[in-house]
């Protein structure tokens, strides 16, 4: 049997086509959540066509602090290890697919290895090469490496950071936010999301390292408000930002200014209307640059560094959280801009196509 363990909103929509896919083609397939997040979560799967959870591992609040996290995982690989519940229903013979650099991805790598099944990696290799930036994102990366079997590399920068582990490298060529962003674009004109008239910007932060305490958090939303001197905003709130933000006293400083809207967090599909419509986007996150460069539309990354090649160089730019940065992508941002681009190659079938063949699905 084919296993996908996923946990996260950004998870989810990465996964979707695949779990789509399996669907459609009549594999056996378990889906497993891990409960990481709750909030958004059924509007996604009604996105992509996914069906309930066979197996829920958390039924909770959303594990947002990295100590929470911690202790979330403990827990559940404790009940595993006690075979209180089985994920993975008896199967000693099958592939666990987890993705990307989550605390679920870790987790279920390592809930494959305790039940003694393969484990296969999408979006594997990507690495900043330094274990504390971002945090804990790369140690997570590295800790799922070598539990791995089978990689699915996003490229050929991804496939020659895995040089040193062994196991079957598989090339996707692109990420599967590709197979994503093609669905949303083809349902486009049917959803319903408020656009702005005239040009505005989004931004979407919600990353540890812009969030974890005063001093960050001030820093970046120094960088929003000099973003929207130029460009009127949409803050997108992410429920862990909003937390921060009461906690911290900055939103109302967001709310009294009139250059920035406060928006909630989105389903996939208007989410991605509300950038595709945008000048640009300002973003710490990673799928977001991928989204970005696949769409041609400008991105301005509040970050110090990024594991992702996808868009760098191209129109994605990296602020460093450097003032002159920032403002050298606003005024040139324009010139950034190319447009959505059909690459061809599909990485959800890549992937399915590996995992149906030689794992019985």
């Amino acid at each position: 049997m084919i296993h996908v363990v996923i946990g996260t909103k950004a998870q989810l929509v990465k996964m979707g086509p695949v779990m789509a896919e399996l669907e459609s083609r009549g594999a056996a397939w378990n889906f497993v959540f891990t409960g990481q997040h709750h909030e958004t979560i059924r509007d996604l799967r009604e996105n992509f066509g996914v069906r309930d959870p066979d197996v829920v591992l958390h039924e909770g609040r959303d594990i947002k602090s990295v100590p929470a996290m911690a202790v979330w995982m403990a827990r559940i690989l404790a009940r595993a290890l006690l075979r209180r519940p089985d994920p993975f229903r008896g199967d000693r013979r099958g592939i666990v697919l987890v993705h990307g650099d989550t605390f679920s991805c870790l987790l279920g790598a390592l809930l494959a290895r305790v039940r003694g099944l393969r484990v296969g990696h999408v979006e594997s290799g990507l690495r900043s090469f330094d274990l504390f930036n971002p945090f804990p994102e790369e140690l997570t990366r590295v800790l799922t490496f070598r539990l791995t079997d089978v990689y699915f590399c996003p490229g050929a920068w991804a496939v020659e950071n895995l040089r040193g582990h062994r196991g079957r490298k598989i090339d996707t060529v692109h990420n599967t936010l590709l197979d994503s962003l093609r669905l949303a674009a083809a349902r486009m004109e049917s959803v319903d999301v408020p656009v702005p008239r005239g040009r505005y910007c989004v931004v979407s932060l919600h990353r540890f390292e812009n969030i974890f305490d005063r001093a960050a958090m001030e820093r970046v939303v120094g960088l929003v408000e000099r973003i929207a001197e130029r460009m009127p905003a949409l803050f997108i709130l992410h429920p862990p930002t909003r937390a921060k933000l009461k906690r911290f006293g900055m939103m109302e400083r967001l709310k009294g200014n009139p250059r920035i809207r406060l928006r909630p967090r989105y389903d996939y599909f208007r989410f991605i209307k509300l950038v595709w419509n945008s000048e640009f986007l300002a973003t710490d996150g990673g799928s977001n640059q991928e989204e970005c460069f696949y769409m041609g539309k400008p991105c301005l990354l509040l970050r110090k560094a990024t594991e992702r090649q996808e868009g760098i160089g191209r129109n994605v730019v990296l602020s460093r959280y450097e003032e002159s940065a920032v403002d050298g992508f606003l005024e040139n941002y324009r010139d950034l801009a190319f447009g959505f681009a059909d690459f061809g190659e599909s990485p959800t079938r890549t992937i399915v196509d590996e995992v149906v063949g030689r794992f019985g699905g």
